[in-house]
C-alpha cells in the first residue's frame, strides 16, 4: 500500500513539473507587445511658414557724388556719424584749371541743371500720388472701423485696411525723401553751373572757387567710399548715407514658394541676436526671379520678398544695414485645427495612413489630411481628438499587433 502511494506520489509530482514546464513555454513563446513612440492626437494652434535666411536693408540709400571734376578736399566723416539735411559738410571740392571753366564742362553742367528739374517735377509728381493714395487708405481706415464697430465686417477686413494704410504712409514718406533728395540734387546742379561760370572776378578771390557738398538728408553716414584727398571726375560716389531706422527685410525665397506667399503675410524673425521673436508684414513679392547655385551645387530660381517691421523701432533699434536675421514667413495658419505628428504618417496605396493605438493594439486607419508644415499635420478624417498614434512605426507593427509606450 505504501509503495502504491509512493508510485503516485512520484507521478503526480512529475506531472506537475511538466505542467509547470509546459507553462513556462507557452509563456515563453507567447508574442509579446511590441515597444513604440506613441503621440496623442490633439487640437490646437497650426502655422505653416516658408522658412529662409533673410537681411535687413535700408530702404533707401543715398550716394553722394561729385557734380563736377575738382580735387576732393579729405573728408573727416566716419560710418556711423549722424548728418543733418543742409547743415552737415559732406566733402567740399577745390578747382583744377582750366576743367571749372572749359566749354564741355559748362554744357555739361547746364545739361545735369536740366536733367535735375526734369527729376524734380517727376518728384513732385510721385508725391502727389502717394498723398492721394494716402487720404484714400485714411477714409477706407475710418470706413472698416466704422463698419467693424457695427459688426457689418470682420477683423481681417479691418486689419487689412490698418495695413494698407500704414503701407501708404511709409509711401508717402518716401516720396517726401524722394522730393527733398530731387531738390538737392537740382540745387548743387545749379550751384556747379555758377561755379563753372566764374569769371575774372572769381579768380581774384580763389576762397569762392570751394564748392561745398551738404547732406541731402537726415540720417547717419553708411559708408566712406573715398576717404582721402585725391582729384575726381563728376559722378564719383564718395559717401553711402542713410536713414537706420528706415528699415526693411529682403529675403530669398524658392519660387515655387514665392507663389504661396501674399501681401500683408505675417513674417517671424528669430535668431536676430535678441532674445525675443520680431514680427514683420510682406510687403511686396518682387514679379521677377533670379538664378542662385545652392550650397550643393543646384541652380534655383529664387525671388525676393520685402517685409517691413510691424514692431516700435525701440524693439529693433540694434540693426543695422545687411544684418542676417531668419525669417519665418506664414502662409497658412489655423487656431483650433486637429493634428497629429508628422512622423506618425505614411502612405498605402494613393492614401495616408496610420497606426492608432486601440485597446493596446495598433490598428490600420486611413485618414485624409490638410496643412502640414513638417512637424504637424493637419488631420481632416479618420481620427479623434485624445486618440493615440504609433510614431514612426517599424516593420514589426502590423495591424492588431499588441504594442506597449517604449521605456
Amino acid at each position: 500500500m505504501r509503495e502504491t502511494k509512493k508510485r503516485w506520489g512520484r507521478k503526480i509530482f512529475w506531472i506537475v513539473v511538466g505542467l509547470i514546464v509546459l507553462l513556462l513555454m507557452v509563456v515563453a513563446f507567447m508574442p509579446k507587445p511590441v515597444p513604440v513612440d506613441m503621440a496623442e492626437v490633439a487640437r490646437g494652434g497650426l502655422m505653416v511658414t516658408v522658412d529662409e535666411d533673410g537681411e535687413t536693408r535700408i530702404r533707401e540709400k543715398y550716394e553722394v557724388s561729385t557734380p563736377l571734376d575738382g580735387r576732393l578736399m579729405r573728408i573727416e566723416l566716419d560710418p556711423g556719424d549722424e548728418v543733418v539735411a543742409g547743415d552737415t559738410l559732406l566733402a567740399a571740392l577745390e578747382p583744377i584749371d582750366p576743367s571749372l571753366l572749359d566749354t564741355r564742362t559748362r554744357a555739361q553742367a547746364e545739361a545735369r541743371v536740366k536733367a535735375a528739374e526734369a527729376a524734380e517735377k517727376r518728384a513732385n509728381a510721385d508725391l502727389e500720388q502717394a498723398k492721394a493714395a494716402l487720404d484714400f487708405a485714411k477714409k477706407e481706415l475710418v470706413r472698416s472701423q466704422a463698419l467693424y464697430e457695427r459688426g457689418n465686417t470682420s477683423r481681417q477686413m479691418l486689419d487689412d485696411a490698418i495695413y494698407k494704410e500704414r503701407s501708404a504712409t511709409e509711401k508717402f514718406h518716401s516720396s517726401e525723401l524722394a522730393v527733398q533728395i530731387a531738390e538737392f540734387e537740382l540745387e548743387q546742379a545749379r550751384a556747379a553751373l555758377i561755379h563753372s561760370k566764374l569769371g575774372d572776378e572769381g579768380l581774384e578771390k580763389p576762397e569762392s572757387w570751394r564748392f561745398d557738398i551738404p547732406s541731402p538728408i537726415n540720417g547717419r553716414v553708411l559708408k566712406v567710399l573715398q576717404e582721402s584727398s585725391a582729384v575726381v571726375t563728376a559722378g564719383t560716389v564718395l559717401l553711402e548715407i542713410g536713414d537706420p531706422k528706415d528699415l526693411e527685410i529682403q529675403i530669398d525665397v524658392l519660387s515655387r514658394d514665392a507663389v504661396k506667399i501674399e501681401p500683408g503675410a505675417r513674417v517671424l524673425l528669430e535668431h536676430w541676436g535678441g532674445d525675443d521673436t520680431l514680427k514683420a508684414r510682406v510687403r511686396l513679392v518682387e514679379p521677377s526671379a533670379f538664378t542662385k547655385i545652392s550650397a550643393l551645387g543646384v541652380e534655383e530660381q529664387r525671388v525676393y520678398v520685402l517685409a517691413d517691421f510691424d514692431e516700435p523701432v525701440e524693439r529693433w533699434k540694434m540693426l543695422g544695414d545687411g544684418f542676417r536675421v531668419e525669417a519665418r514667413i506664414v502662409i497658412w495658419e489655423g487656431t483650433d485645427v486637429l493634428k497629429i505628428p508628422s512622423g506618425a504618417l505614411f502612405r498605402k496605396g494613393e492614401d495616408w495612413a496610420v497606426f492608432a493605438v486601440v485597446d493596446g493594439k495598433a490598428k490600420l486607419k486611413t485618414i485624409k489630411i490638410d496643412h502640414n508644415n513638417g512637424l504637424e499635420v493637419q488631420v481632416l478624417e479618420g481620427l479623434e481628438a485624445g486618440g493615440k498614434v504609433i510614431l514612426h512605426p517599424s516593420d514589426r507593427v502590423e495591424d492588431g499587433v499588441k504594442v506597449e509606450p517604449r521605456g
